[in-house]
């Protein structure tokens, strides 16, 4: 694509180490793909492009971490797999609808959600964690959730790290650990069904995508060591700084993709 035409060694290196980062950011907490949609842009995609690039990390990225989390037997399969269906539903439905998302939209979209979230990590008043490795207690309008999570996935996607934790803190009582663990998984499973719409579309571009998944990777299982040894404290933390910075860019006092636009 045309955007990828003089492709030079400053540009890989960018999406590698960028893609490490990102990868680092959404297996924490989430918000990461803020950076990789302002990184494509910057370079030139078409945001539905973006949009659909963007997910061709998100899957490797969640793939990595989901077996991290597998070998060291944190991750309730069967439960993920019973939530992964509902949010696949919704994947599929959202992502029909993204192939002409406008930013606007997308802006909107992005700020509700953070806004949500920001607001609960800064006012909760409780102070005692709750205990790691809660099990999953799924009721009926649990699947009623996750489909509407993964509707919201399947269109925008930023964000949807922070609305999964969101579901899984707030009504399932999990932990922040356990609720990173299942999001991980859940994304895996469904993300695929709304790459498969944006190829069908021809709105991937697999050049930048696989440059940028690769450090996606390597991020990811990074930081799925650090989560279990940093615990529940640090992941509230880093979300909540995560979420202040994308709400910064989102107002404009700051720009990730002027910044990034510098570098290439």
């Amino acid at each position: 694509m045309e955007w990828l035409q003089d492709i030079g060694l400053n540009v890989v290196l960018l999406l590698f180490i960028s893609g490490i980062v990102v990868g680092i950011i959404n297996t924490l907490g989430g918000g990461g793909s803020v950076i990789t949609m302002a990184l494509f842009m910057a370079m030139g995609m078409p945001i539905q492009v973006a949009n659909g690039t963007n997910r061709i990390a998100v899957v490797l990225q969640n793939l990595s971490a989901t077996i991290a989390f597998m070998r060291k037997n944190m991750l309730d399969i069967k439960n993920s797999l019973l939530l992964g269906i509902p949010t696949i539903l919704g994947t599929i439905a959202g992502s029909m609808l993204a192939i002409d998302v406008s930013d606007r939209t997308f802006r909107i979209c992005l700020s509700l959600v953070l806004a949500i979230i920001l607001v609960y990590l800064i006012f909760d008043r409780n102070q005692t964690p709750k205990r790691e490795g809660h099990k999953l207690q799924i009721r009926w309008w649990h699947y009623l959730l996750f489909f509407l999570v993964g509707f919201y996935g399947g269109y925008i996607y930023i964000g949807l790290g922070f609305l999964i934790l969101a579901v899984t803190v707030w009504t399932m009582n999990l932990d922040l650990v356990t609720a990173n663990v299942l999001k991980g998984c859940v994304i895996f499973i469904s993300t695929p069904f709304a790459l498969a719409v944006f190829i069908y579309n021809g709105q991937v571009d697999y050049v930048a995508g696989l440059l940028h998944a690769a450090g996606n990777i390597l991020g990811a299982i990074m930081a799925s060591h650090w989560v279990v040894s940093w615990g529940v404290k640090f992941v509230k933390w880093f979300t909540l700084f995560i979420i202040i910075v994308s709400f910064i860019d989102l107002v404009g006092l700051i720009s990730l993709q002027s910044m990034l636009s510098a570098m290439l």
